[in-house]
């Protein structure tokens, strides 16, 4: 792997602002701090010799398992040897309030279980994605390193005698049956670095594992996958930016949809497109909390652009996202490295229906609108009238021509049947209603003009096209027809037909101005099991969704996408939207069966 480790091997941690991830050969190869979305510290996944990593692990070979502690997202790793066990506990640190404590926080915590085992460990900071080298200092008897206003002080306790090497902090030690070790690393950006003590960080671990554990427990999902669905769960609270309430769609950026292609973007956004499917998870998983948040971040970052909506927002809200390349290797040569996306500029008329199908949703669970978003999700209403004609970039955001993308269209329709719903049940105005009434029958009756293939009894990928596109599930998915219309049906055939590889659904077949090819798009799987759930098809839908399950990583994570071939994992990870994708399909197939 050309000292790459496959996607695959990746878990991750997080404690609501920061997202780690570790490879199964111990090694932190991500860290973005202080945020998400911030430069990275750590991010030898996209360049090997200058991302910067943190090394842990056995001196000789060794075999490795792993595990999340159960209904946490605190990582386990047990090492194997010929000279004995050890065991590694990962957390990043929940916020403690009740102390001085650092603003972030990594906590590793390393136990002898067996005999006696030589480990080595190597804290390798790239401040800035690998842009900046570290300065070395030593503070209290503590290393420090720092890079402009950042600060990380490496903390060991019983792990060896740190030495500087020369931008690197460096140690090795013995892991005997029965002892303990502890490293930490403490983080500061432009306030006082805390020098926490090692009492306060074993704390601290620990009762990250009893909150994470808590919340858990307070999922009441009953159905079938239950295990799949709540680390499914754990993984999208991952991703939820605490001081927000926004949900990032992934937590990395550039890993590629093609190894050694150009298909690498960032994914450390929330997009509107998301949206319904966040809600509706948080919904129906009891995290009340987590679907005001979300929704209210939604309704604040989208009255920025108002009556626009960008495709896209950053965490804290912000509409500009722009794209730049990065002076990084990428991931097995995958190249261009980029931050920013590019298509938070474009036009894509979906991400209309989706905010009305997301307001939908939440005054359906009994939420009122107060009178300014009653006012501008009506205004929405309007918009769409005027605008529903346009060409767009669609779900998929191709960087080709626009078109006349029928997912769009039909999104568009979604979006003033809400609006339509909520008028008369009084909470929008409905001083609109008879146009939005008279569009809405003007977009169905384009959509089976223009958009529909009697050759292929199959919705079709754009107008006039004869192109197939799995996104045209959501038509289903989202209400823009009923499971027993003859059409949804057709297309749910033609997409099997033509797009489904056994559990595995390509997005479409078609140009979208990049070059390469990209793996089979998991949710589309997983949409492509809900649909035939709700189209009578219960048993088949549980059959392709024990093969979907099967296919997560060994702690239960999905990435964006998998090679069909190989099954190697390709793009950011982990992804939202492929595990809201699997909540979805589990709950629908769960209410068909009943």
């Amino acid at each position: 792997m050309d000292g790459y480790t496959e996607l695959r091997d990746y878990a991750v941690i997080g404690d609501g602002r920061c997202v780690a991830l570790i490879a199964r050969d111990g090694a932190v190869d991500w860290l973005a701090w202080p945020d998400l979305d911030s430069p990275t510290l750590f991010a030898a996944v996209l360049d090997h010799a200058r991302g910067g990593r943190f090394l842990l692990r056995p001196e000789g070979s060794y075999t490795a398992s792993r595990r999340y502690l159960p209904g946490t997202n605190v990582l386990e790793t047990t090492f194997t040897t010929t000279d004995g066990t050890v065991r590694v506990t990962d957390a990043l640190t929940l916020p403690d309030t009740s102390s001085l404590a650092p603003a972030r926080e990594l906590v590793r915590r390393i136990e002898g279980l067996a005999g006696s085992v030589p480990m080595r460990w190597s804290v390798q900071p790239r401040f800035g994605y690998g842009s900046r080298a570290p300065h070395l200092t030593y503070r209290a008897g503590v290393h420090v390193v720092t890079s402009g206003p950042e600060a990380v002080a490496v903390c060991a306790w019983n792990a060896g005698e740190p030495q500087p090497d020369p931008d690197a902090v460096v140690s090795r030690f013995r892991a005997d049956v029965g002892t303990r070790a502890v490293l930490a690393l403490s983080y500061a950006h432009r306030e006082p670095l805390v020098l926490p003590t090692r009492a306060d960080c074993e704390a601290r671990l620990d009762r990250t594992i009893a909150t994470w554990r808590q919340w858990a427990g307070s999922r009441t999902y009953a159905g079938p996958w239950r295990e799949a669905v709540l680390r499914s769960a754990l993984a999208l609270k991952l991703l939820v930016f605490a001081p927000s309430g926004a949900v990032a769609a992934a937590a990395t950026c550039s890993l590629p949809e093609e190894l050694g292609g150009e298909r690498n973007w960032d994914y450390r956004f929330s997009w509107i497109r998301d949206s319904a499917f966040t809600l509706n998870a948080f919904l129906k998983l009891a995290c009340a909390p987590e679907a005001t948040g979300y929704f209210w971040w939604l309704m604040h970052a989208s009255q920025l652009t108002h009556p626009r909506l960008r495709v896209l927002y950053r965490l804290d809200g912000g509409a500009r996202a722009p794209e730049k390349t990065l002076a990084l290797s990428g991931y097995r040569g995958s190249t261009p490295v980029r931050i920013g996306n590019a298509a938070a500029d474009q036009l894509q008329l979906d991400t209309y229906g989706e905010l009305l199908q997301t307001a939908w949703l939440y005054t359906t669970a009994g939420h009122r609108l107060d009178a300014d978003i009653a006012r501008r999700l009506a205004q929405t209403a309007d918009f769409v009238c005027s605008t529903w004609q346009q060409p767009d970039t669609g779900i998929w955001e191709v960087r080709s021509a626009p078109g006349h993308f029928t997912q769009s269209k039909m999104m568009c329709w979604v979006a003033l049947d809400r609006a339509l719903d909520l008028a008369e049940r009084r909470l929008i105005p409905d001083r609109r209603a008879s146009r939005w009434r008279r569009e809405r029958q003007a977009i169905a009756e384009f959509i089976d003009d223009r958009c529909f293939s009697l050759r292929l009894n199959s919705y079709v990928r754009s107008a006039d096209s004869d192109e197939l596109d799995a996104g045209l599930l959501l038509g289903l998915l989202h209400g823009y027809r009923s499971p027993g219309d003859p059409r949804m049906r057709g297309t749910v055939a033609a997409i099997q037909q033509a797009l489904q590889n056994g559990p595995y659904v390509s997005r479409y077949l078609g140009a979208d101005g990049v070059t390469g090819s990209e793996g089979a798009f998991l949710a589309c799987s997983f949409w492509l099991a809900e649909a035939l759930a709700l189209c009578g098809r219960a048993d088949e839908a549980a059959v392709l969704m024990d093969q979907l399950v099967a296919l997560a990583n060994d702690v239960g994570l999905y990435s964006e996408e998998i090679d069909p071939t190989t099954g190697e994992f390709l793009g950011n990870l982990p992804q939202g939207l492929s595990h809201l994708a699997l909540i979805s399909a589990a709950c629908a197939i769960g209410e068909a069966t009943r």
